[in-house]
């Protein structure tokens, strides 16, 4: 949800929609926070998942999982300043800001819900 609504943001912004813009970037600062609420209580109470794929796929997963990783910390700074630059009005900062932070934080989104695939046949049921 917040890939999708980080492109509608972006596609609106650049219509001109500044209203439309900043409601999509909330929404996406919810959803990106309600998915680290539950991913930490879910990692908390839960066995770790080995990813049990061979061959190429492997290295495969474990790039993008450890890209993720690395690129979900580092988000975190660039989403709160951007935001807040935007919120207060100092838009020709937040811009140069968030031509850094809109791609870092969609190929978090993105490869999030890639691990998850690639993982989930592994879960134990």
């Amino acid at each position: 949800m917040t890939a999708v609504c980080l492109v509608i943001a972006v596609s609106a912004i650049k219509r001109g929609n500044v209203k439309l813009h900043e409601n999509l970037i909330k929404l996406c600062m919810v959803f990106s926070s309600l998915f680290l609420i539950m991913y930490v209580g879910y990692h908390m109470t839960s066995e770790s998942t080995k990813f049990g794929g061979e061959g190429a796929i492997r290295y495969v997963y474990y790039f993008i999982l450890v890209t993720h990783i690395i690129l979900s910390i580092i988000i975190i700074p660039f989403v709160l300043f951007t935001f807040v630059r935007g919120i207060a009005g100092a838009y020709e900062r937040h811009k140069k800001l968030a031509r850094i932070t809109y791609p870092m934080w969609l190929y978090v989104a993105v490869t999030g819900v890639i691990v998850y695939l690639m993982i989930s046949p592994y879960y134990a049921h």
